[in-house]
């Protein structure tokens, strides 16, 4: 079967569900037995979001391969269980660059670089690429942004182009909104309608159109978008408002999107799979009802930032058969007079990942309270480092110890840069990135909660590690140092066995949780929590 193309786009206005519907559509072909990849392809320049505010595009999701990408590619993942690769992920600033450096090099014999046709073919060339690394029966591309922006162009012109090269095996889905005025009392079309003219002004006429709504569309008003669009109103479907992300490929099933595009694409449909397992996650997301509340101490109080950390605990909390409810913790602001009150009623605490110097003294804070409260505590990356701090400077005695990421001149630098990087000095794509092994100890709670598993992967993100030099103190007051990576001899895992549950991962263990196969320390973190609620 030659590889067929799904191009992606949206209109009206951003965050929509772009990725949820590439997702969704994504999660659907692959339960028909096809191989299939999603691919995002981002408009700003940026070479990556590694060094963006998570205020201005949400976190950032690092790939095995250690690519650092859109938070979209995590909700690919989650759903289909498909690795992705930096193939995976693309910028403008990716394109730009590429075709600088080959004009530089004098790759295009003296020829006037333009948008059109170098930019262009360079998107294009990336939008073949991974069919060309792997057999692959669906590649589906989401375009970031939205229709009208200026820097979205050159993606459209270049998908325009390959709709007509590919013919049959390439089509287009353009997700749309369509607002209720309260006033009126009445569903409009026109903004769908004037987004799908702007991209038939551009040469490309969609297939098939998704429509996001809160309320529920009629037939009616689904021929009127399909008589003005030219699109059959078999392939108008809506996308409505519903409890969780994860009902959205049942949905779609329902309305047949999947089976709708495999006919446009000259397939025949067959029956419908079964979706049991995911059926049966959504039963029991469904039928918990007891609730576990779980504080998330960070800085960003926006949550598309701790995005992975957030689907993590809610798989985790489905198949323990609970609900868990998250409680922002701003640690910019947390104190050793407030902190009994804002975690009054917590069944637990993770301490969020991060970088700079805002609000770590709160995450200190917070890794204290859990450790002398014996309240189940997870550490993830900085908030790994932040428990191995607090414990230096309150069991240890080493009041002045730091990261020397946030003082430099800390005597005690119980948390340090690794050597390979001293040298640096450019941000971006400088840490330690993707999936690195590491060895646990035998007998240890994390040993345990990976299925008595001796050797495993995880993903990382940072540029600071554990300092070895004081390992053994670490270990002699009651830290244990319970995973490492067997290479480069580097602490990966902290832990201290006499509390319930209390340990820090300098690895992020949420990149790697989905919704068939939550992450096993998610899910141990939660039943400790659970445990300790009930023992309460």
């Amino acid at each position: 079967m030659q590889t067929k193309y799904i191009f992606i786009t949206g209109g009206v206005a951003s965050s929509l569900g772009k990725g949820i519907i590439s997702a969704s559509l994504g999660k659907l072909l692959l339960a028909r037995g096809y191989r299939i990849t999603i691919q995002k392809f981002d408009p700003y320049i940026n070479i990556d979001p590694g060094t963006l505010n998570p205020y201005e595009h949400g976190e950032c999701y690092v790939t095995a391969d250690g690519m650092e990408t859109d938070l979209d590619l995590g909700h690919y993942e989650r759903f289909t269980g498909i690795e992705t690769t930096r193939d995976n992920s693309v910028t403008t600033g990716k394109i730009y660059l590429s075709v600088i450096e080959r004009e530089r090099r004098g790759d295009y014999l003296g020829k006037t670089i333009q948008v059109v046709p170098h930019i262009t073919d360079e998107i294009k060339r990336r939008i073949l690429l991974n069919a060309t690394k792997q057999p692959l029966d669906f590649v589906i591309t989401e375009i970031g942004g939205t229709i009208g922006d200026i820097e979205s162009q050159p993606f459209l012109e270049a998908i325009r182009q390959l709709r007509w090269e590919l013919g049959q095996n390439a089509l287009n889905v353009h997700l749309t909104y369509v607002p209720y005025l309260a006033a009126a009392g009445e569903l409009k079309t026109k903004p769908t309608q004037t987004s799908v003219k702007q991209l038939q002004g551009l040469g490309i006429q969609p297939e098939v159109l998704v429509l996001r709504t809160e309320h529920e569309l009629g037939d009616e008003l689904r021929a009127k978008v399909a008589h003005f669009c030219n699109v059959d109103v078999e392939a108008v479907i809506q996308s409505q408002d519903l409890p969780s992300i994860y009902e959205v490929p049942v949905n779609m099933q329902r309305q047949g999107l999947d089976a709708i595009i495999l006919k446009k694409m000259g397939l025949k449909p067959g029956p419908k799979p079964p979706l049991g397992p995911w059926r049966d996650f959504l039963e029991r997301r469904k039928q918990a009802t007891k609730v576990v509340d779980i504080a998330l101490v960070g800085k960003y109080d926006l949550q598309d930032a701790y995005k992975s950390i957030l689907e993590s605990l809610a798989h985790a909390g489905t198949y323990n058969n609970y609900k868990v409810k998250t409680h922002f913790v701003n640690s910019e602001f947390l104190t050793r007079d407030n902190i009994g009150q804002q975690l009054k009623g917590m069944a637990g605490i993770v301490v969020c990942p991060g970088f700079g110097n805002r609000g770590i003294e709160g995450k200190i804070i917070a890794a204290e309270y859990g450790r002398t409260h014996d309240l189940p505590t997870f550490g993830i990356c900085l908030g790994m480092q932040m428990m191995v701090i607090e414990f230096a400077r309150n069991v240890l005695g080493y009041h002045d110890a730091n990261s020397s990421e946030m003082d430099s001149e800390t005597p005690h630098n119980v948390i340090d840069m690794m050597e390979a990087q001293k040298s640096v000095t450019q941000m971006g794509g400088t840490m330690r990135l993707g999936s690195y092994c590491c060895e646990l100890v035998e007998g240890s709670r994390t040993w345990q909660a990976y299925g008595e598993e001796t050797l495993i992967k995880e993903r990382h993100r940072h540029r600071y590690e554990f300092n070895n030099a004081y390992r053994e103190a670490f270990e002699q007051a009651g830290m244990k140092c319970v995973g490492v990576n067997p290479t480069a001899d580097l602490v990966e895992i902290v832990e201290i066995p006499s509390l319930r549950w209390y340990i820090g991962t300098q690895f992020h263990p949420e990149y790697s949780s989905t919704v068939l196969h939550p992450h096993p320390l998610f899910m141990d973190f939660i039943k400790a929590c659970i445990n300790g609620t009930a023992q309460a």
